[in-house]
């Protein structure tokens, strides 16, 4: 991450904050400031020798920056790494074991208070690495609420991780401060089995190193890692902002204990603005790609978005190339069966800028007659994150819209219209 950091300074791109900010609330004020950009706290009031970084991966253009390629290129990278993973190397003399700590206190680092109704200070950036002898390595992010000296509850829901421990692996190792790309990685959920160490290696070379407590592996690099045991113990999480904006419910969460942590001499902690574009990006990117992928087995998938304004999450917008009538409808099954919390999806041809409001509105208004193109699904299982749904099952009404055009259609009626020469005329030829 700090060579990273080091190359966007280099290009103007980070935003040094050198005056000492509270973890309470103020670092998070400043992030929600720079919402989207990259922002480095040279001094944190409460914990002295630490650094804090944020929104790393704020923006597709940083992110795109970060794996090499253009922003139109992101799905393709990532989905091109979840297909063929790799190993990375392992290494002895790790940056992220200068200093070790077998006594740690958590009261020290700089975990943050966001909002006003928070169940206590939280790291937000925190990727837990767990093993299983059948399964392999899994990496996955997850909240973590301090509670004391050496314990947090951490945010799991039943994926990979959950079923980790359930077979038994309660050795866990934590890690701050990580590139990009093994923080997308970490954000993606596939299939069990194929390890996100190896899909971060397939998106960038990473090193890796064995912990001092336990074989988990670690990326070599990063800054900060704690070391501990997932324990019988369950207590109360929340509330936190959640990526809605809005506060998740308390929750009984599995208590997780520290027993060593290992960091380098100078280290860079790392938190990620609840709510913020980083928070979506991390999200939403992975969950583009399935969709993306899914969409793939059933037409000619161009491209997928999460929006924005659909919290990176609810609500998504897919590019295709239309070759038979029914490419569309296909297309809205597809993108539900991709990614179970999507809420509502429009599908639109080829010639349409998916990263333009102003346009996917225009399409809405142009090529759209509700009783042809909308497909309702009333009833169906949706995201526990969405206010709006039952809160006690989670079912939901979703909905598709196909903003395609019919394969007989003429192209000249919908297709807006340009004026010959209109992209090179230089308006200061004309007013000198």
């Amino acid at each position: 991450m700090r060579d990273f950091l080091s190359e966007l300074e280099k290009e103007g791109e980070l935003i040094n904050i050198v005056k000492p900010v509270s973890t309470k609330f103020e670092a998070a004020a400043i992030m929600k400031k720079l919402d989207g950009r990259p922002v480095l706290f040279h001094k944190i009031k409460e914990c002295e020798g630490f650094k804090l970084a944020a929104n790393i991966c704020g923006s597709r253009r940083i992110l795109a920056k970060a794996l090499g390629v253009s922003e139109d290129d992101i799905l393709r990278k990532l989905n091109d790494a979840i297909e063929n993973p790799s190993k990375g190397e392992i290494v002895e003399d790790a940056p992220c074991q200068q200093v070790i700590d077998r006594n740690p206190d958590l009261r020290k680092f700089p975990f943050l208070l966001f909002g006003q109704y928070d169940g206590g200070p939280y790291t937000t950036a925190s990727i837990i690495i767990a093993h299983d002898k059948e399964y392999g390595f899994n990496a996955s992010f997850h909240r973590l609420m301090l509670i004391d000296k050496n314990r947090v509850v951490a945010r799991i829901l039943p994926r990979h991780l959950d079923e980790f421990i359930r077979r038994g692996n309660r050795n866990v190792a934590i890690t701050f401060g990580n590139h990009p790309a093994f923080m997308i990685a970490a954000a993606v959920t596939w299939k069990i089995g194929v390890s996100e160490l190896d899909i971060a290696n397939s998106l960038r070379k990473m090193r890796y190193t064995k912990c001092v407590t336990n074989d988990l592996l670690v990326p070599a690099d990063c800054e900060v890692v704690m070391e501990g045991v997932v324990t019988d113990e369950w207590a109360d999480e929340g509330p936190i902002i959640d990526i809605t904006g809005t506060y998740d419910v308390v929750r009984k969460q599995r208590v997780i204990e520290i027993e060593c942590v290992t960091m380098r001499r100078d280290p860079i902690f790392q938190a990620v603005l609840l709510a913020g574009s980083e928070h979506k990006i991390l999200m939403g990117t992975p969950r583009e790609v399935a969709i993306y992928k899914e969409v793939g087995k059933v037409c000619e998938c161009l491209d997928v978005r999460l929006t924005p304004g659909g919290c990176k999450w609810f609500n998504a917008v897919v590019k295709i190339r239309k070759r038979h009538a029914d490419d569309g409808k296909k297309a809205i099954e597809a993108a539900f069966k991709g990614h179970g919390s999507l809420k509502h999806v429009l599908v639109v041809d080829e010639d349409i800028n998916i990263d333009d409001p102003a346009e996917l509105e225009w399409v809405l208004a142009t090529r759209v007659q509700m009783d042809k193109c909308l497909v309702l699904k009333p009833n169906e299982y949706g995201s526990s994150l969405d206010p709006s749904a039952d809160q006690y099952t989670r079912k939901t009404c979703k909905a598709g819209i196909d903003a395609t055009l019919p394969l007989d259609a003429d192209p000249k009626l919908f297709k807006k219209a340009k004026i010959p020469g209109e992209e090179s005329i230089k308006i200061e030829d004309y007013i000198k």
